[in-house]
């Protein structure tokens, strides 16, 4: 099994500001699970990183697997947002880590399930 884990929840584990959040993150590390991201997740940290934690956040990530952005994530991030643009107001960030989740079979990691609407797409 492997788990993909949402922005939300990277951004969370980082600044170690949810004891229940962090703990359950190292219970996660410390079991055979897989743990993956999505570039998008990357891109988003990073812009958002605060001076002096480049170090630390590119460790993050290191210690993490990516699931690459290809044809088929693509193809099935843009079927998501044809069908989930308009009632649920979903982005390209989202839908392409949905999409990520998705067509590599991992259990998607996020605090804002609201985000993520698609019936296939299973929780952790």
């Amino acid at each position: 099994m492997a788990v993909l884990i949402d922005s939300d929840v990277l951004i969370e584990v980082f600044r170690a500001r949810d004891n229940h959040l962090v703990q359950r993150w190292e219970e996660l590390e410390r079991s055979d699970t897989a743990i993956e991201y999505s570039p998008v997740s990357a891109a988003e940290l990073y812009a958002g990183m605060r001076p002096g934690e480049s170090e630390r956040l590119m460790r993050l990530f290191e210690s993490l697997r990516c699931v690459p952005i290809d044809a088929e994530i693509g193809i099935q991030a843009g079927h998501f947002i044809r069908q989930y643009s308009k009632s649920h107001s979903l982005d390209i960030a989202d839908a392409l880590i949905a999409a990520s989740a998705s067509v590599s079979g991992a259990a998607l990691w996020t605090r804002n399930r609201k985000h993520f609407p698609m019936k296939e797409l299973l929780f952790f």
